[in-house]
């Protein structure tokens, strides 16, 4: 039996298209097929794809009746009028984080998306990579004990402005806590559910900063703390991960290294994609069996790929989603929350949140 292939469109080519999903398209040939790209100045996907289809515009690409999955990795202000439009339009639709800019405009997403019996899901790539995964182990096997803290960074150094960054610009959705906090707040609410509530310090902390830079949230889960941090001014980070257990510790250093190599312009083949180097290992301090251990503990393989593998298996054979535009959801309203947080200098209680699992 033939396997069917899934026809795509990618929207945009930016980053995101040419990192993060045109090299999964390209090397999953036996599930996905590469129709179209919506590029609205400039030849570089038609140099690059010569075979391959170019839009100017997303009404053209959401009326090819070839198209089965449409991909969009353009800005944080298209997510939803053209995610809504592919809907309506019945087709299939990953759309990269920020889910949408606002709560009303993620419930409307999440409700045509419901009714029009076709696969939305958001791109939180951050679920497919080394150190999530070891983590995730290390929880749900309780390594640790019970968690009462967790701490993750996602910090940089860029002392330097860029002009022409959109997500430096003052526009809805902009920002480092919608950027990278998207990340991290997905980290969390897969990991520990709904917090009971968020206290935020958003800050624009370089001269030139016209958006946010830095942000430090504390979500609270009763027992649990989790602290999410990240900005631009980290010139030597520290560890990334800090998790706190009744037992014992886990710290880890250092990046999931597929997307520095995704970015050199690898392909995502070969046994060891995904694998991180023995010196990259995190430090666990734990007791195990009645004795203390303090060792490294071995990563696990991230792979970016596993995401199109299921997101095949959800549109071809009914396997339910695992980015769930409710997931979306609850990211854009905590991020809501925390701006509110902020702005009023108090803690919030986190309401309106869709708990539907992770």
């Amino acid at each position: 039996m033939v396997q069917k292939k899934i026809r795509v469109a990618v929207v945009g080519f930016g980053i995101s298209a040419k990192v993060f999903h045109l090299p999964f398209i390209d090397a999953l040939t036996d599930k996905y097929e590469l129709v179209s790209i919506l590029q609205r100045k400039g030849n570089e996907a038609h140099e690059k794809y010569p075979s391959v289809k170019i839009a100017r515009d997303i009404d053209e690409l959401v009326a090819d009746p070839e198209i089965d999955l449409i991909v969009i990795t353009t800005p944080n202000d298209t997510h939803f009028p053209y995610a809504k439009k592919a809907l309506e339009a019945g087709k299939h639709v990953v759309l990269e984080k920020p889910f949408t800019n606002t709560t009303e405009e993620a419930r409307q997403l999440v409700n045509i998306a419901a009714g029009s019996g076709k696969v939305l899901s958001v791109y939180q790539n951050r679920r497919y990579v080394s150190d999530f995964r070891t983590m995730k182990a290390i929880i749900d096997k309780k390594l640790l004990g019970d968690i009462h803290e967790f701490e993750a960074h996602y910090d940089r150094y860029r002392m330097e402005a860029r002009p022409t960054a959109w997500r430096e610009a003052p526009l809805p959705g902009s920002g480092i806590l919608y950027d990278l906090g998207a990340h991290i707040i997905d980290q969390a609410l897969y990991f520990f559910g709904m917090p009971a509530s968020v206290t935020a310090d958003i800050r624009m902390q370089r001269p030139h900063a016209k958006v946010d830079d830095y942000f430090n949230l504390w979500l609270n889960y009763r027992f649990t703390k989790v602290i999410l941090h990240a900005g631009m001014l980290v010139r030597e980070p520290g560890p990334r991960y800090m998790i706190q257990g009744t037992l014992g510790s886990f710290i880890k250093y250092g990046e999931d290294p597929q997307e520095a190599r995704l970015r050199a312009g690898e392909l995502p083949v070969g046994e060891d994609w995904g694998q991180e180097p023995e010196a990259m290992f995190g430090l666990i301090h734990t007791e195990k069996d009645g004795k203390i251990i303090k060792e490294k503990y071995p990563s696990l393989k991230g792979s970016y790929a596993d995401y199109y593998n299921e997101l095949y298996a959800s549109i071809t054979n009914g396997q339910p989603v695992k980015e769930k535009p409710e997931h979306g959801y609850n990211i854009i309203r905590i991020i809501e929350l925390a701006i509110q947080s902020n702005y009023e200098k108090r803690t919030i209680d986190c309401t309106g949140l869709m708990d539907v699992g992770y």
